[in-house]
């Protein structure tokens, strides 16, 4: 497993980091956590979702053309990425200096997923891709959210233990968490 950092000391390690992961649950705020740590460490923001795998219209890039654009950026020399996309943990986690898990509970997730289409709907959010204008949660969105920690979390812990066993990781499962991983820099 790779190595668990407490919030104080991830904030440390952000101070120095080149390239940044963050992962979790959708509607738990890693779009948000992510343009903080742009905005306060200068890393430019690579979504997952706004550059690699949505296209207008909300068509799903292909398969192929995603990893070919998350390679265009892993290689570049500074970058914080949000997204869960497992699939590319083999090409992202080797190059990351720090993981953020985003680890909320599932109410957390769905009230701030909630939050977010009332706020959006019907706009396009700095995160999203030109053309997916925020929309109302389908049912296979609602049950990614539900069975993240059965199904999802397993999944990135073998990922992170094969391909960052030695990644410095903290898992925040709450806003006070986040709150305090944004603040310790302070401290």
């Amino acid at each position: 497993m790779p190595r668990e950092v407490s919030p104080a000391e991830a904030a440390e390690l952000l101070a120095s980091a080149r390239r940044v992961l963050v992962f979790g649950v959708s509607g738990g705020g890693k779009s948000t956590l992510s343009r903080w740590i742009e905005q306060t460490y200068g890393l430019p923001h690579v979504s997952m979702d706004r550059d690699i795998r949505w296209l207008p219209g909300w068509q799903v890039r292909d398969r192929a053309e995603q990893r070919r654009r998350t390679e265009t950026y892993v290689v570049q020399d500074r970058w914080v990425m949000d997204g869960t996309t497992v699939s590319s943990f083999d090409i992202r986690v080797p190059r990351a200096d720090l993981g953020i898990w985003i680890r909320v509970p599932r109410s957390q997730a769905l009230w701030q997923m909630m939050g977010r289409v009332l706020k959006s709907y019907g706009r396009v959010r700095f995160d999203m891709a030109e053309g997916c204008p925020e929309q109302l949660p389908d049912r296979a969105f609602l049950d990614w959210i539900w069975s993240f920690e059965a199904k999802q979390a397993p999944r990135i812990c073998a990922a992170l233990e094969q391909y960052g066993p030695d990644l410095p990781v903290v898992t925040l499962r709450t806003r006070r968490e986040i709150a305090a991983l944004k603040t310790a820099r302070r401290t």
